[in-house]
């Protein structure tokens, strides 16, 4: 059905309640395997992150998962605790904090990493199909950020 952008739309026929709704059935089948893993669908993208660049500063943890660091400490304070990484100071600049997988964080990337090829399966989609609808996420959340927190213009 197409919605004309002109007319209220009804519930099921908003682009917005289908991100909604696909979301927390993507998170709601995460969870028991993330359960497993002791982790949160958070922690799991923290290190995701990590898996991908270990050594990132938190605010660089922050920009990747496009959550504020008063956000991103938490998790990965949690994620210290369960001895999955660690924070460390850089001697050159004490300020910046850096955060590293252990041992146990790193052991858990293989298994970690089946999780996103298992929701892919269940989606009964092709991986093109999955890669487009990731590439135009990408784009529409994009889009929506730059009216949200619009990029700061540069003074002469």
């Amino acid at each position: 059905m197409v919605v004309d952008v002109n007319e209220e739309p009804r519930l099921r026929e908003m682009a917005c309640f289908a991100l909604y709704s696909a979301s927390r059935a993507v998170i709601g089948f995460y969870r028991p395997l993330l359960d497993r893993l002791g982790l949160t669908y958070p922690q799991f993208l923290v290190l995701m992150a990590l898996w991908d660049s270990d050594g990132l500063a938190v605010g660089e943890l922050g920009e990747s998962l496009h959550l504020d660091s008063g956000t991103v400490s938490p998790l990965v304070k949690r994620l210290e605790t369960a001895g999955l990484v660690e924070r460390r100071r850089e001697s050159g600049d004490e300020r910046r904090v850096t955060v590293h997988l252990t041992e146990a964080g790193a052991a858990l990337e293989e298994e970690g990493c089946e999780i996103p090829l298992a929701i892919g399966r269940a989606s009964k989609m092709s991986i093109e199909e999955i890669n487009g609808l990731r590439d135009q996420l990408n784009r529409l959340a994009d889009s929506v950020r730059e009216h949200i927190d619009p990029p700061k213009k540069e003074t002469p």
